[in-house]
């Protein structure tokens, strides 16, 4: 089973409010965010922290586990932990994507998860025309190595120190806009979905 892990649980200090329940085409950000994620994986879990309530209104027609980070302030590693430790039973592995980024691929989610399958890697990163970029698939055999995180910089560390263990899925298009501030919000293409 492959389980989405979408990481919904940051401050919005740049946007100004709680831009994840911020509209995008008629929808929360957030919504686009997890559909999207759902759409090439078998279970999807969501971690919430703040303003969770209204984060979690706006996902009310999403069929996901919603689970609550209380240490969201800590950085993105305490809700890659909380999601971890949410997972159901028979994970093999996780697709990690961020709920600002309303515009996730789906077919690169499905090539994240075939490359996992031929490569025997147990990270699988998108790469935008050269950059590291979300999403980013998890093998069960890290997610120890998940769970001792610390800090606001993910899975990062794990990159640096052992890149032997990363297979990269190249795509020659931009990165997903990830949406920190409402001139952000407005530079999102609404045309993709």
């Amino acid at each position: 089973m492959i389980a989405g892990l979408l990481l919904a649980a940051g401050g919005s200090r740049r946007f100004g409010s709680q831009k994840l329940v911020a509209m995008l085409d008629g929808v929360p950000l957030v919504r686009h965010a997890a559909m999207s994620l759902a759409r090439s994986t078998d279970a999807l879990v969501i971690v919430l922290g703040h303003e969770a309530e209204a984060v979690r209104a706006a996902l009310s027609q999403v069929d996901a586990a919603v689970v609550q980070n209380p240490d969201w302030s800590q950085g993105l590693s305490s809700s890659v932990k909380c999601g971890v430790a949410a997972l159901p039973p028979g994970v093999d592995a996780i697709v990690v994507a961020l709920g600002d980024q309303p515009r996730i691929d789906p077919l690169v989610v499905r090539s994240l998860i075939d490359c996992w399958r031929a490569s025997g890697k147990p990270i699988v990163s998108a790469r935008y025309r050269g950059e590291r970029g979300h999403p980013v698939l998890f093998d069960r055999a890290v997610f120890s190595q998940l769970e001792i995180l610390r800090g606001d910089v993910g899975a990062r560390t794990m990159f640096e120190q052992s890149p032997e263990l990363v297979a990269y899925v190249d795509v020659d298009n931009p990165a997903p806009v990830d949406v920190d501030t409402p001139t952000d919000l407005g530079a999102v293409d609404t045309g993709r979905l």
